[in-house]
C-alpha cells in the first residue's frame, strides 16, 4: 500500500495548520486583552476628571505579548513540558535487556522511516501506551510505558515504534505538541481568570456599564470559559484522522501490518489505572489513555469528542493490509 502522496500532502497540511494554530492562539490572546480594555474604558468613561480613565489598550498589548512569549515557549519547549508532565525518563544507556531491545528497534525504525533517531523515554505507568512529541523530526522524542515493553513482543514493539515514526515523519508531532501545550496554557489561564472574576464581580463600577458593555463582558467572559473546551476538542479532532495514516506507515516500515494489529489488540485489553498521561496529552498517544467512550464509536459526534478512531476499525484495516480475515495470531513472547 503506497501512501507517499498522502504523506507529502499531510506534511504540507501539518505545517500550514501549525502556522494557523499559532495565529489563532495570538488572536485569541489579543481579543482577551482588547476586550478587557473595552470594558475598562466603559467602566471609567463617566469617572470624574481627576480619576483614572482607561484609554490606551494596555491589556491588549500585554496579553498579545504574553501570547507571543507562550507561543514561542510552546514551539521551543512544548515537547519537554509534555514529557515532564508524563514523568518520562530519558534512556541514554539501556540498563535492561528490554530497554536495549527498545533502543535497537528505534534505531531500525528510524532508518526505515528515513528520519534522525529520536530521543527515547520510558514512563513508569501501568497503562500500555506510547507517544511521540517534538517540533520536527530533528527534535522528536518517543516515550513508551514500562507496561508496553513487558506486554509486546519484539515485532509488536517494532510496529508500535513504526507508528510513532509515522507521526514524526508526517510532522504530526509539531501540530499535536503545540496543541498539547496550548490546551494546558489556556486551561490554567482560564481557571485563574474565573477565580478572579468571581471574587471581583459586583463592584460599584460595573453598575455604570451600559448594555453594549454588558454584552461585551458576557462574550469576553464566555470566551475564557469555552477556550479550554474548544482547544481540547480541537486536539481530539486533529488527532483522530492521523492515526490511520500512521498505522499504514508502520505497515510500510515493518512490512508486517499483523504485528501492529496484534499490538493494538493487546494495548486495548488492559483496564489499568492511568497515572502519568493526562488529558492534555491524551491525543498524542497511540491509544486513548483515558478510555473515552467516543473513542470506541463512529460518526460525527465521535469524531468531535474522540481522541482516536475505534480500535476495532484500526485492527481490521491492518488485517486487511496483510490479507487476513481474522485477528493476528499471537506473536512470540517479549524479551525479559
Amino acid at each position: 500500500m503506497d501512501d507517499t502522496p498522502n504523506l507529502f500532502a499531510q506534511q504540507v497540511a501539518n505545517r500550514r495548520r501549525s502556522r494557523w494554530l499559532i495565529a489563532a492562539f495570538l488572536i485569541f490572546f489579543a481579543w482577551l486583552g482588547l476586550g478587557a480594555d473595552l470594558l475598562m474604558y466603559g467602566m471609567t468613561a463617566d469617572a470624574p476628571p481627576d480619576h483614572y480613565h482607561h484609554v490606551f489598550p494596555w491589556f491588549g498589548i500585554l496579553l498579545f505579548t504574553i501570547g507571543i512569549v507562550l507561543a514561542r515557549w510552546g514551539w521551543m519547549s512544548g515537547s519537554n513540558a509534555v514529557l515532564w508532565s508524563a514523568g518520562a525518563k530519558e534512556i541514554t544507556t539501556p540498563a535492561t535487556p528490554a530497554e536495549q531491545q527498545l533502543a535497537d528497534v528505534v534505531d531500525e525504525m528510524a532508518i526505515a522511516a528515513g528520519v534522525p533517531r529520536p530521543r527515547l523515554y520510558i514512563i513508569d505507568d501501568p497503562d500500555p501506551n506510547a507517544f511521540s512529541t517534538g517540533r520536527d523530526p530533528a527534535s522528536a522524542s518517543i516515550a513508551v510505558t514500562t507496561t508496553l515493553l513487558s506486554l509486546c513482543s519484539r515485532d509488536e514493539l517494532q510496529a508500535v515504534i513504526g507508528h510513532e515514526m509515522g507521526h514524526i515523519k508526517n510532522f504530526d508531532v509539531r501540530l499535536m505538541t503545540l496543541l498539547a501545550t496550548f490546551v494546558g496554557v489556556v486551561a490554567i489561564l482560564s481557571h485563574g481568570l474565573r477565580r478572579i472574576m468571581f471574587q471581583t464581580s459586583g463592584g460599584s463600577r460595573s453598575k455604570n456599564m451600559g448594555p453594549v458593555y454588558v454584552l461585551v463582558f458576557i462574550v469576553w467572559f464566555v470566551s475564557w470559559i469555552l477556550a479550554p473546551i474548544l482547544t481540547q476538542l480541537m486536539a481530539m479532532a486533529v488527532s483522530r484522522k492521523r492515526e490511520y495514516l500512521a498505522d499504514a506507515m508502520s505497515a510500510q516500515f515493518t512490512r508486517n501490518p499483523a504485528a501492529l494489529a496484534s499490538a493494538l489488540h493487546k494495548i486495548e485489553q488492559p483496564n489499568a489505572p492511568k497515572s502519568a498521561i493526562t488529558g492534555g496529552a491524551a491525543h498524542l498517544c497511540i491509544a486513548d489513555p483515558l478510555g473515552h467512550d467516543a473513542s470506541t464509536r463512529e460518526g460525527w459526534w465521535a469524531d468531535l469528542l474522540g481522541t482516536h478512531p475505534p480500535m476495532r476499525l484500526r485492527i481490521a484495516r491492518l488485517n486487511a493490509m496483510g490479507y487476513m480475515g481474522a485477528p493476528a495470531a499471537p506473536a512470540t513472547q517479549p524479551a525479559t
